[in-house]
């Protein structure tokens, strides 16, 4: 299984989110899951990265080749593929990795964690998708897609096909515990149903 982590680029956030996110990257390479990321040596990627290699753990970098300029790149990657586009590593990363954990972050991270979803929504996917709300990081977040289910601009079931982690041991119940879920938008009855066929 390659589980891709989603999360900021920052060196100014709080010592919480990148010491959870180190210790994630850790106990995903300590299961001998593989890691997939925005090969970003920086903030909670950079974290991740970091706990993934002190585990000796596979860690795949999807970079676009400006980042290169920038000198933002993980150097110590397994593997490191290179693109051109935001919009291509975005694709790679969805269709190399079994599950997506969306760790605190900014604007890209809150593009990936839609993406995804919406993704999943119209059928595309069927791979877990865990938030992982480390300090009630999302809460408001969370709060907003309640809003949008009130105001009718989405269906509840959209807020079923991902699920909200509070501890890493939570993060791996989810995963071990999976069990696809999928509804139809159109369908207004608002009824889903478990994917038998997993």
């Amino acid at each position: 299984m390659n589980i891709c982590i989603f999360g900021s680029s920052s060196e100014q956030i709080d010592k919480e989110y990148l010491n959870t996110a180190e210790s994630l990257g850790n106990s995903i390479a300590q299961k001998g899951y593989g890691v997939i990321f925005g090969a970003g040596k920086y903030g909670v990627m950079g974290a991740a990265a970091r706990g993934v290699s002190s585990a000796g753990g596979r860690l795949i970098g999807v970079s676009p080749k400006f980042f290169i300029e920038m000198e933002v790149i993980y150097e110590k990657c397994s593997e490191i593929i290179y693109t051109e586009t935001m919009r291509e590593r975005k694709a790679i990363m969805e269709d190399k990795s079994d599950a997506f954990v969306v760790c605190a972050g900014g604007m890209g991270t809150f593009e990936e964690f839609f993406e995804v979803l919406t993704l999943k929504q119209l059928h595309r996917h069927t791979k877990p998708i865990i938030i992982y709300n480390v300090n009630g990081y999302y809460n408001s977040l969370i709060a907003m897609m309640k809003n949008a289910v009130k105001e009718n601009f989405m269906s509840e079931e959209c807020n079923k096909l991902y699920t909200i982690a509070y501890s890493e041991k939570e993060i791996f119940e989810h995963l071990e515990n999976y069990k696809p879920y999928s509804y139809n938008k159109y369908d207004f009855s608002g009824l889903g149903k478990e994917d038998k066929n997993g």
